[in-house]
């Protein structure tokens, strides 16, 4: 094996330096007609020739030679190996989100003529939300009226100094999780409608540019 080791001095690229590469190049080539020569670089830039590929070729990676110095074929690196899987895969994602978008846009153009038809649909899934919140304040008001009930009662009878039946507590604690229950129901139908003016909106802006309008 022979390699490009630094002089004493701070190694620099010469004419001397080069031309000696090149007739170690030659000897190695004329002494190994019939075999492989490989070229690689280790952890510290230097370039190594040998007829033999070192343990780590797989990791670090080079080059096969033939007997008149052309690269025949590249073994690449650890790091490019794993830099082409990453190049590969984000290819792979950019194409699968292209064939997404080109789905969404046939759906988009099939389903609708005009953009009143879209404003049509939103308004259509938002009635659906909006009947939800609906019967959600209608039975929160009962709700509330229960628990204003339950809360004079329990008052009246700790000011007796009795204690309160276990009946009544539960009565109190399930009319709680009910209220609790209903508001959490409003409050999500509200941002659903929001998302629905969202997508809706979304989908006007994208078919208008499909359409080529402004």
């Amino acid at each position: 094996m022979r390699n490009d080791k630094p002089s004493c001095r701070p190694w620099r690229p010469t004419a001397r330096s080069t031309a000696f590469k090149v007739v170690a190049l030659a000897i190695l080539l004329a002494g190994n007609a019939h075999a492989a020569l490989y070229r690689w670089v280790d952890g510290n830039g230097r370039v190594h020739y040998s007829d033999t590929p070192p343990t780590s070729y797989n990791q670090s990676g080079g080059a096969e030679l033939n007997k008149q110095g052309q690269v025949i074929r590249r073994t690449q690196s650890e790091a490019e190996r794993r830099a082409e899987a990453e190049r590969q895969a984000e290819a792979k994602r950019m194409q699968a989100e292209q064939q997404k978008q080109a789905q969404r846009d046939r759906a988009l153009t099939q389903t609708y003529t005009t953009e009143a038809e879209i404003d049509l649909a939103r308004d259509r899934a938002l009635e659906h939300h909006k009947l939800a919140i609906k019967s959600a304040e209608a039975r929160a008001v009962a709700v509330e009226a229960n628990l204003a009930e339950i809360h004079e009662r329990t008052a009246r009878i700790e000011k007796a100094g009795r204690t309160i039946p276990p009946n009544l507590r539960d009565a109190l604690v399930q009319a709680d999780k009910e209220s609790a229950e209903l508001k959490r129901t409003v409050q999500k139908n509200l941002e659903a409608m929001d998302a629905v003016r969202t997508k809706y909106e979304a989908d006007k802006l994208r078919f208008r540019e499909l359409a080529g309008k402004p």
